[in-house]
């Protein structure tokens, strides 16, 4: 029996502002990330995202690379401030053509398109008009998915609508969404977004209806530390907030009430109208994306443990909510060199959770390792720890199809080395090597890592290797 589908969509992910750069060209306005590099917050020595990968300019021999590799797909995001120019909704038709080309030149090597609508990069008019926490957001959003699905719908298959948004919610200040954290305005946030993730699935099947359309968050098992009733409540609440209230709006339509509960008891005045629930209702997706990096662990939080955490927070660690739950660490998993615990098993759980629960087919759009990925004298990369990750994770995949998940398509972080968010351009995450440091452009070149030899070899034979 052959572990993946014939049609199987092999292929592998990165986002606009990441790797496109070249930010004041193409009629492009500013973004929240084009800034980000250059608030005092940010790390430094660390580049940001005004030259990235410079996709912009290289976008025909990135294709052609990833046509070679043999990617059956390429999941990438339409930066908003490339189509949109101001609050009016005037449309920036080099944006349009830029994505045109793109996407023709995908379909020329037969490589499926998968387009993420949002992928963290905010127009700072909208940020101007108030901001996601505002009702203007869903407004914004909605002309927005209206003019992508009206200018490249003929070519689009699948679309994606938000990525992570559970992240941009519980990251809220780190994407400088919220100048800090505040649960209250966080939560204003986590329903706008989803308002609008509903208005962007409505106005699909509308004008594409012959497309299939999901969200695509970050989700991840979660285990209890102990065997402790407690840590398991703790599990139980964490879970909750970092992984079905999201998706039991998309998915359900509603919230659960259990997590009204919960908003209630932190004095939250949590506000669903009529109207709100009947656009829930209406934007159910065709399939479930979700993004996986490791799994996490929790713990009911006490005084003790609380004063002991000093864990960096960042989009995989962190989270402490007296009385309601806390991440611990595992002691169980092995960690990358950037501190994130690997749980290729966690993979299949996470997998077989998301399936059992909302019976949607399921597409992974982001799994990988970030690492300092050496350039050799000779001019080759020797990533065998990369091949290894995706040996252990892609054989816990083809285990979760066997035990019945159905499972679309595959697609890794990240196609080409591009800039990431909170380590630079010096956390590597790409089958292709881009020649360049944090502040030094060098020559920009592509080069094969030893991982696009070996996916390739993976995608020819579909998975039977594993």
């Amino acid at each position: 029996m052959n572990k993946f589908p014939k049609n199987f969509l092999w292929g592998a992910s990165t986002s606009a502002y990441q790797i496109e750069g070249c930010v004041e060209e193409g009629g492009k306005v500013t973004s929240t990330m084009d800034l980000y590099g250059d608030k005092p917050s940010y790390p430094k020595g660390i580049t940001g995202f005004k030259e990235a990968s410079q996709h912009y300019k290289y976008w025909k021999t990135d294709v052609e690379m990833m046509a070679k590799m043999g990617l059956k797909s390429y999941r990438f995001s339409i930066s908003w401030p490339r189509i949109i120019k101001d609050e009016n909704g005037s449309v920036n038709q080099e944006g349009i053509k830029y994505y045109n080309d793109l996407i023709d030149e995908l379909l020329k090597y037969k490589i499926e398109p998968i387009v993420t609508m949002f992928h963290f990069d905010i127009p700072l008019f909208v940020m101007k008009d108030g901001g996601v926490h505002s009702k203007n957001f869903v407004k914004h959003f909605e002309l927005y998915s209206e003019v992508l699905l009206k200018n490249f719908g003929t070519k689009i298959n699948y679309w994606l609508t938000i990525n992570e948004l559970n992240i941009l919610v519980m990251m809220a200040d780190g994407f400088e969404v919220l100048e800090k954290q505040d649960l209250s305005k966080q939560l204003k946030v986590l329903h706008n977004l989803n308002l609008a993730q509903a208005k962007a699935i409505i106005k699909c099947k509308e004008i594409c209806p012959n497309a299939k359309i999901g969200p695509a968050p970050n989700i991840a098992t979660v285990y209890s530390n102990t065997c402790k009733p407690e840590d398991y409540t703790a599990k139980l609440n964490v879970e909750m907030i970092r992984n079905w209230v999201y998706l039991d709006a998309v998915c359900k339509g509603k919230y659960s009430n259990i997590f009204i509960k919960f908003a209630k008891k932190m004095g939250i005045d949590f506000e669903v109208t009529k109207d709100d629930l009947d656009t829930l209702s209406k934007g159910k997706p065709d399939f479930i994306a979700f993004n996986y990096y490791t799994t996490m662990t929790a713990q009911m939080p006490t005084e003790e443990s609380i004063k002991e955490t000093k864990e960096k927070f960042d989009q995989q660690k962190g989270l402490v909510i007296p009385g309601f739950g806390m991440a611990a660490k595992n002691p169980n998993l092995q960690k990358t060199e950037f501190g994130w615990e690997i749980d290729p098993v966690g993979f299949k759980n996470t997998l077989r959770e998301v399936y059992d629960r909302y019976g949607l087919p399921v597409m992974i759009t982001e799994n990988g390792i970030g690492a300092r990925d050496e350039l050799t004298n000779d001019g080759k990369i020797h990533d065998d720890y990369r091949i290894y990750y995706y040996e252990q994770h892609i054989r816990q995949m083809a285990e979760a199809i066997s035990d019945g998940v159905e499972i679309i398509g595959y697609m890794p972080w990240s196609a080409i080395d591009l800039v990431s968010t909170h380590e630079g351009i010096s956390k590597r995450y790409g089958f292709i090597y881009v020649n360049r440091d944090e502040f030094d452009l060098k020559d920009m070149k592509r080069i094969e890592k030893d991982s696009y030899y070996w996916y390739k070899n993976l995608i020819e034979v579909n998975g039977e290797n594993i």
